[in-house]
């Protein structure tokens, strides 16, 4: 992974992820879309790795989204069961290189309660760790991250007449996330998928060709260079 070419003063604060293209990556090569999601794996922690090379302080992936329910059942248990096993293989690796695990998404029933609970105790691990916040958008969807917000003002008696954009910012699934500067996309979509539709309102977005299971260091320090080749007015000359 070659650093050379990146200005370590303007390297993105917080990076999010859409990690596409695991199912057509197995398809390509005759397998059962599960193998594309165990590769695609491989690829998400080599990024975690990179993301701490290039002093990146903030990741946040799109791992199972409100409408990944709508999936064949097979598959939806087998991606429930891989989280919670990837999760459980990996969180004593990234505590020792100091990142903080978090998670956004609904707490509903369709979760299993024995995934929230590894959920939760990779939190209380990796709670007071600073080198890289890891946020796993986990049963996620913009909107009803947005209806959830507007569901606690209401229930806080918050009047209509204080409900402005800190407001809602402030009862976000993670109030403490900065928004996103760099938004990537893998596998040739252009589109956001409804993934942190209120934080992204000015994040620059990056499209690779790249399926997620060959996503590798290289290809994030690509999307870093990009990033710092443009110009951030956020609605300003």
């Amino acid at each position: 992974m070659d650093l050379e070419a990146i200005d370590p003063r303007r390297v993105p604060a917080h990076i999010a992820c859409v990690m596409d293209g695991n199912g057509r990556w197995a398809e390509k090569r005759g397998l059962p879309r599960t193998a594309g999601h165990a590769a695609g794996e491989e690829a998400l922690y080599e990024v975690v790795n990179a993301a701490i090379d290039l002093g990146i302080k903030w990741l946040t992936v799109y791992a199972f989204s409100t409408e990944n329910w709508k999936r064949p059942p097979d598959e939806v248990r087998w991606l429930l069961n891989f989280n919670e096993q990837s999760l459980l293989r990996r969180q004593a690796e990234l505590h020792e290189r100091g990142v903080r695990i978090r998670f956004a998404g609904r707490r509903d029933r369709k979760v299993p309660r024995r995934l929230v609970r590894r959920m939760d105790d990779a939190s209380a691990l990796t709670a007071d760790n600073r080198t890289l916040t890891f946020t796993i958008a986990f049963n996620y969807g913009g909107r009803a991250e947005i209806v959830d917000a507007v569901r606690k003002l209401v229930a806080d008696g918050v009047p209509a007449n204080r409900i402005d954009e800190r407001a809602i910012a402030r009862h976000l699934y993670d109030p403490d996330m900065p928004d996103p500067d760099l938004v990537i996309r893998t596998s040739g979509e252009h589109r956001i998928s409804n993934f942190l539709l209120w934080e992204l309102a000015y994040s620059e977005l990056f499209f690779t060709e790249v399926l997620w299971p060959d996503f590798r260091g290289e290809h994030l320090v690509e999307a870093v260079r990009e990033y710092q080749q443009r110009e951030r007015r956020f609605g300003a000359i």
